[in-house]
Parts: C-alpha cells; sequence; structure tokens
C-alpha cells in the first residue's frame, strides 16, 4: 500500500483525491492545509485520517510515502522544498515552480537527498498519448515536421484570479500554454529557435501568447494558449508519412485519428475513468515501488528544458514575477 499526503485542499487537489480512490494499492492518508479548518474539511471529504494544519506537519508525518503537491503556482517551491527536506517523496504540480533557477535546486535537492521527485505533467502519463509516441517511435507518419497545439479559455477573469495575478505566477502561459510546449518537447525535444508574441493584460501577465518553435531538422512548432476565448484546445502531428490529430482536449484525450496517404483514417480510443490524474499517481507509485527517483515518463530532465523554454519566452514578451 501506498501512503498518500495532499498538501492543499484546492479544485485539483480535490480531483486528485477522487482519482486516487480508482489507483491500486493507493491510500489517502493525510492532508495539510493553511489552517486546520480547510484542512479537515478536506480530510472529511476525501477520507484522510488526518488533517494538519500546515505544510511543515504534513511532511514531518513519518507514514507518509509521497506527498502531492496542489498549491497555486507561486508556492510550489516552498512546498516541494518544505517536503523534500523532510525525506517525503514528491508529485509536484505543474509549472514545477515559475523559473528554471528554483526548479534546478528543487531537482538538485532531492537528488542529493535521493528522494523521488516529478512534476504532475499528467498528459504525459496518459495512456493514449503513451501510445501515439510508440505509433511515432515506429514510424507510423514518418518522421515529424511539424506539431500544432492551442489551449485556450474564454473567460473572462477578475484581475486577482491566479490566472491572471502576477502574484499567483498568472498568465495563459505557465498554466495553459506549458501543455502545448510540452507536447511540442516530448514529439521534437529542444528547440533551436525561438520566437514568440503576446498581449499583456494590466496585471502585467500574458493574456495570448503565441509560439513558434524551430529545429535545426527542419520541423516546426506551432503554439498558442489564452485567457481571451475558448480555442479548439486541438493538437495535430504531421509527418513525412502521415498525421495525427487529437480531439479536445488533446493534453487528455479519449480517442485520436492516424491518417495515411492511400489508406483508411484509423481511429484509436481507451475507455479512460476519472478526470485522468490516476495515471501519473499510477506512476508514482510504479517508481517508488522499484526504488526510482525520478520518472522515466516525467525525467527531471523534461522538466527543466521545459522550464527553460517558458524562461525565453517570458522574456521575449515580458513576463516577470519578480
Amino acid at each position: 500500500m501506498t501512503r498518500w499526503g495532499i498538501l492543499a485542499t484546492g479544485h485539483i487537489a480535490a480531483r486528485f483525491a477522487e482519482d486516487l480512490r480508482l489507483v491500486p494499492g493507493a491510500e489517502l492518508v493525510a492532508v495539510g492545509s493553511r489552517t486546520a479548518e480547510s484542512a479537515q474539511r478536506f480530510a472529511d471529504r476525501h477520507g484522510a485520517a488526518r488533517a494538519y494544519a500546515s505544510w511543515a506537519d504534513l511532511a514531518a508525518d513519518t507514514d507518509l510515502d509521497v506527498v502531492y503537491v496542489a498549491t497555486p503556482h507561486v508556492a510550489h517551491y516552498e512546498a516541494a522544498r518544505t517536503c523534500l527536506a523532510a525525506g517525503r517523496a514528491v508529485l509536484l504540480e505543474k509549472p514545477f515552480t515559475l523559473d528554471l533557477p528554483t526548479s534546478t535546486e528543487l531537482v538538485d535537492t532531492a537528488r542529493a537527498a535521493g528522494v523521488f521527485l516529478m512534476e504532475a505533467m499528467w498528459m504525459r502519463c496518459n495512456p493514449l498519448i503513451l501510445r501515439v509516441c510508440e505509433l511515432i517511435a515506429d514510424g507510423a507518419i514518418g518522421t515529424v515536421t511539424s506539431v500544432r497545439a492551442d489551449f485556450g479559455l474564454a473567460g473572462p477573469f477578475p484581475p486577482e484570479h491566479r490566472l491572471r495575478a502576477r502574484t499567483l505566477g498568472g498568465g495563459a502561459l505557465l498554466d495553459l500554454g506549458i501543455y502545448p510546449v510540452s507536447l511540442a518537447h516530448l514529439l521534437l525535444g529542444v528547440p533551436q529557435h525561438v520566437r514568440s508574441w503576446a498581449k499583456l493584460g494590466p496585471e502585467g501577465t500574458d493574456e495570448n501568447t503565441g509560439l513558434v518553435l524551430g529545429y535545426d531538422s527542419g520541423a516546426i512548432a506551432t503554439l498558442s494558449c489564452g485567457l481571451v476565448g475558448a480555442t479548439g484546445v486541438t493538437a495535430s502531428i504531421t509527418g513525412t508519412a502521415g498525421r495525427i490529430d487529437l480531439p479536445e482536449p488533446f493534453f487528455r484525450p479519449e480517442a485520436f485519428h492516424l491518417h495515411r496517404e492511400g489508406a483508411e483514417t484509423e481511429t484509436f480510443t481507451a475507455e479512460l475513468v476519472g478526470s485522468g490524474y490516476q495515471y501519473e499517481a499510477i506512476e508514482v507509485q510504479r517508481c517508488l515501488a522499484e526504488g526510482l527517483t525520478e520518472s522515466p515518463l516525467v525525467p527531471h530532465s523534461a522538466t527543466l528544458e521545459i522550464m527553460g523554454l517558458l524562461d525565453e519566452v517570458r522574456a521575449q514578451i515580458g513576463v516577470s514575477y519578480l
């Protein structure tokens, strides 16, 4: 049995707790929040035996095998560092932190202590996304030449909302854009050329952002994210011998379509239960059972390369959280 703790009590934490019920061998035993009332309400709702009124008290619980950190972006670094310092394995919500230096520090801390640490990029653990990667590796669409992906929400969101507030690490890029960027990275790796543009809101965070990533191979990725309109939230991966289309939402698909010239379109499906967070929990438990300190599906190198890319984009569009 893997004994889980959850740090934070918001919407994502609740969805993760619900999906944890679907994971064989998983038990939610504790929750931590900044207040006793919030922690107890969450524990009562989701069946956790213990509720803590501070992050440090949760991290100090030696009965825990791993802590899932689900705070707003701006608190990821502090919360994860608290857990790692106490020797707790950590599954840390995306984006890892607000920038590459703090992300690198967390990875270095975990490695030095021999403690498991993984970014909760659930897309990389999704069974259909893994199937897409298998098909591409087997040459189903030839060499990948382009990736297109978008993620936009209609809003409107008030200035104090976490998606807009600068003090909370707001903006479309870190919350939404990380999905298109992560998909491009998963398929094409680190780009050699980065061009981006954004419209910034009054808070100094990005409202509508576009990126073009170029690779020395000749491949390109055209990506967008925004808070000013509901996009299709789809993706398309084109290769020299075919194309794969991922419908909404591309990061948690229930089907995808493989198009090859001269052949009928093939549709691949999977019956996904829950919200889809259980797959990252399953991966964490597999890694812990095997004594791994990082996941091969969501390796530290990918987390840091993507964070470095997001830093570069923020520098180009003029978004800073300092």
